[in-house]
């Protein structure tokens, strides 16, 4: 079942927030993912175990599943691609690579594993511009900063999540999809061991990413609408393959106590 965010499967935050800068962050971050180097993300969910049952076909080729079954030339060929191949073991077993992994793939590992073993990367187009190593590190602000990268090309991007209701933020990163790609439904935390839903904002300048939350026992989507939005991501959700480009920006964090107010009685004092 969908848990939501204060009885709703979703909330929907621009009548909440101004968005009148978000048409000038749309045309920087369009300008400048055209200049930046970006990465991909995604592509083992299916090894992570975070996607449901029903929809596992959907992760296409897994790159968890391809790096386990590498012989030892493959291996070696995986391994000389790496940042620092003296840092991997000299055997895939010994290692777990990718995200939320001890060993994170370069991108010219990513680049070999979609070329010459067809792995799926959902996002193709993946900007850190406040770098997380962990997941649940996500809304601390300890010691992190916006890169040298970001400031440099989304200064506009920048300043707009900075006048976001947050009182600290500790992840913001841009996730694009390919024309015809399709974001495999997954969910970034378990729900029994989640007693709170955390803080984000999604933006969505074009309003054409087509995320949805999906109820696994009922089999049904639920369309996430919107240009700014909140849902609670230990939920499974998606987005739906479309013929054209589209992104997000996602902004972790702690949000204000008067906003988070704001919130709750925007949506009926729900719980």
């Amino acid at each position: 079942m969908i848990r939501g965010v204060l009885g709703r499967p979703f909330l929907d935050l621009e009548p909440l927030l101004d968005l009148g800068g978000l048409d000038v962050v749309h045309d920087e971050v369009c300008l400048a993912l055209a200049e930046v180097p970006v990465d991909f993300t995604g592509g083992s969910h299916r090894s992570m175990g975070i996607m449901p049952a029903s929809r596992t076909a959907e992760a296409h080729v897994d790159y968890g599943e391809v790096v386990a079954s590498l012989d030892h030339a493959a291996y070696e060929t995986f391994r000389s691609l790496a940042d620092d191949p003296a840092s991997l073991p000299s055997r895939p077993e010994a290692g777990a690579f990718g995200e939320e992994r001890a060993h994170p793939l370069s991108r010219r590992q990513m680049l070999w594993l979609q070329y010459r073993h067809g792995v799926y990367f959902p996002w193709k187009v993946y900007v850190e511009m406040i770098p997380n190593r962990y997941w649940d590190e996500k809304s601390d602000a300890s010691g992190k900063d916006f890169t040298r990268h970001a400031k440099t090309f989304f200064p506009r991007t920048i300043d707009f999540v900075r006048r976001l209701p947050f009182q600290q933020i500790g992840r913001c990163n841009i996730m694009g999809l390919l024309p015809n790609d399709h974001g495999t439904v997954h969910r970034d935390g378990d729900p029994r061991e989640k007693a709170d839903v955390d803080h984000f904002i999604t933006l969505c300048p074009e309003r054409n990413k087509r995320l949805f939350l999906w109820d696994e026992e009922t089999r049904v989507e639920h369309e996430v609408r919107g240009r700014a939005y909140w849902f609670d991501d230990s939920d499974w959700h998606g987005v739906k393959a479309d013929p054209w480009f589209r992104y997000s920006v996602r902004v972790d964090g702690v949000f204000r106590p008067e906003f988070l107010e704001r919130v709750r009685r925007a949506a009926g004092g729900g719980g």
